[in-house]
């Protein structure tokens, strides 16, 4: 127990009054799907009840030119932000844009997942995978290299890093690869395949039959099986991009002690918990992946240099660009 602990335990054994619960409105800007955020909102308002939270959802791309635009213009609305990218993240904290919280509940959550200084919070691992359509593909792709045939590639939708912030991280993972490199993207884009949007216009344009193959991050996929498309999933045998969703407060937030609470409960097993029904990975060591997902532990997550990402993410986009059109 803290000193803090010890003397809040005091003034209370005086008779002081107790501290007010959290209260009042934020405004979290998130890419985490409208449904979900919703779900989200309401399990986090039986613990804290006197909180408003207010939603801006939208591709972390976007997101992060909608933030940029207000911080040139003055200010931002936003409070807290759950987003796909811990190198926007980065980016965020490296322009002084990021309030830390050195006393975040983090026990039983990996350290690599948790910014040094307590900025950001890893809250999922999130996998990016294939997706097939079964009543098309008779033999499921294994592998990466599985897409290059030119029937399969004539038939692939990705998203696009210049919508999707687990785009940009798994294009970005994929092309520092040797045995990958945009080599990999330009053999795809020769034989045909394309880019939508986000990961929504690939789960749709796969489970409709539009596309026979897809490359998606990994909830959306299963979910949609779970839910009765005729889609299924891979997670290839030559390894997958990974993201956290971190979760951050912004330095400007009018509400700081209840946008610590977001944040706090974000990370806690209730959120960790809440998150293996909506189709995710849990961060937090003990609790069980959802059903149907392999062991975390036996994915093999392919190598990032998020500082090299950082630097080339402009290049990266405008070489996509290029190849699938923006």
């Amino acid at each position: 127990m803290t000193k803090m602990h010890f003397a809040a335990l005091g003034l209370i054994a005086l008779g002081a009054p107790a501290l007010a619960a959290p209260s009042g409105t934020i405004t979290v800007y998130t890419s985490q799907p409208q449904d979900q955020m919703a779900m989200v909102v309401e399990a986090f308002n039986k613990d804290y009840p006197d909180v408003e939270v207010e939603i801006f959802r939208t591709g972390t791309t976007e997101l992060m030119s909608k933030l940029q635009a207000e911080f040139t213009a003055g200010s931002t609305p936003a409070d807290v932000l759950l987003i796909a990218d811990a190198v926007a993240m980065t980016q965020l904290k490296q322009d002084n844009r990021l309030l830390a919280h050195p006393d975040a509940p983090i026990e039983g959550i990996p350290e690599s997942v948790i910014d040094p200084d307590r900025t950001f919070f890893g809250t999922k691992l999130i996998t990016t995978g294939i997706v097939y359509n079964t009543g098309m593909v008779q033999a499921p792709p294994q592998g990466w290299d599985d897409l290059r045939a030119p029937d399969v590639a004539g038939s692939l939708i990705m998203p696009s890093p210049l919508y999707s912030g687990a785009a940009t991280i798994h294009v970005g993972t994929m092309v520092q690869q040797p045995e990958f490199g945009w080599g990999y993207y330009e053999a795809l884009a020769d034989a045909g395949a394309v880019a939508g949007q986000g990961n929504g216009t690939v789960i749709e344009a796969v489970a409709r039959g539009e596309k026979a193959y897809g490359i998606i991050i990994e909830y959306m996929a299963m979910n949609a099986k779970k839910d009765g498309s005729p889609v299924d999933f891979v997670w290839p045998d030559q390894g997958v991009s990974s993201i956290t969703q971190p979760v951050a407060i912004l330095k400007d937030s009018d509400n700081v002690e209840a946008a610590r609470a977001f944040v706090d409960w974000q990370l806690s097993r209730a959120a960790q918990e809440q998150s293996v029904t909506q189709g995710y990975f849990p961060i937090i060591a003990g609790v069980a992946p959802p059903e149907g997902y392999p062991d975390p532990a036996t994915l093999n997550i392919l190598p990032l240099d998020a500082a090299a990402l950082m630097a080339d993410d402009q290049a990266n986009k405008e070489q996509f660009a290029e190849l699938f059109g923006g």
